[in-house]
């Protein structure tokens, strides 16, 4: 009997339990024309029973899962940003000669909408980024990174990213980048064709990051004002962005 589950052995005490209460019933009123009556009236709505169960209840749990998932890998995603993500953007955008197009698009005020975001978008998926680091730069950077790998990693372990596939591209494109500056011992004798390619890996992560910032303030935007807010006013696109209100 070792082998019965939990959900067997809870069965067999429900099966047994109705053949002990009808049986019962049979005995104390004897009246088996009226234990059959309710016995098929039972099974007729047994479907419907199933029906409520499978696909309502279990449509409603369903719901209820994806919510809590997809709050908790917002707040990882929301993690990312303030210990990292922000930084990048400010370092990227900052290299960036056309930085100003994508800026003035993420300008993101209370009156911003669904719409607004969907259209911010789709204008930073199609935009052209080109960031351009110096070798100064790119030794910032590869110092940055290194700095930041450990959580990086940790971010890239949890299992709740796993259903965002657009964010976990994000984290690969982060570490490939690391990766390539830590095998760089000197950013200032590189030839101009590898200063192409780390360029290459930086406005690829660049491009990725943007896209990934707007779903992020979209989702506080119709969950948490108050986390928005704060966003809001630390945007990494804005030059003149100020976490103290004013008005």
């Amino acid at each position: 009997m070792k082998w019965l589950n939990w959900e067997v052995k809870l069965g067999v005490i429900l099966i047994l339990t109705t053949v002990v209460i009808y049986s019962l019933k049979f005995i104390f009123l004897k009246n088996p024309g009226d234990t059959l009556n309710y016995v098929f009236n039972s099974l007729g709505f047994l479907p419907i029973n199933v029906l409520l169960v499978t696909l309502v209840i279990n449509r409603l749990l369903t719901i209820r899962s994806q919510r809590e998932k997809l709050r908790k890998m917002n707040m990882v995603i929301g993690t990312f940003f303030s210990e990292a993500g922000n930084e990048l953007i400010s370092l990227f955008t900052g290299c960036d000669p056309e930085c100003g197009r994508i800026s003035d698009n993420l300008n993101i005020t209370n009156e911003w909408n669904l719409k607004t975001f969907s259209e911010a978008k789709k204008k930073a998926e199609s935009f052209d980024y080109s960031a351009e680091i110096s070798p100064d730069g790119l030794i910032s950077l590869e110092r940055y990174l290194t700095v930041k790998r450990d959580f990086l990693l940790r971010l890239l372990e949890n299992p709740v990213l796993l259903e965002n596939e657009s964010f976990t591209e994000l984290l690969r494109s982060v570490f490939h980048l690391a990766e390539e500056l830590g095998y760089r011992d000197d950013f200032n004798t590189l030839p101009e064709s590898d200063i192409i390619h780390l360029n290459g890996d930086i406005n690829r992560v660049y491009g990725r990051i943007v896209v990934s910032w707007i779903d992020y303030m979209e989702y506080l935007y119709e969950n948490f004002p108050y986390l928005f807010s704060l966003q809001m006013r630390i945007n990494p696109f804005d030059a003149d962005a100020c976490p103290v209100v004013t008005k």
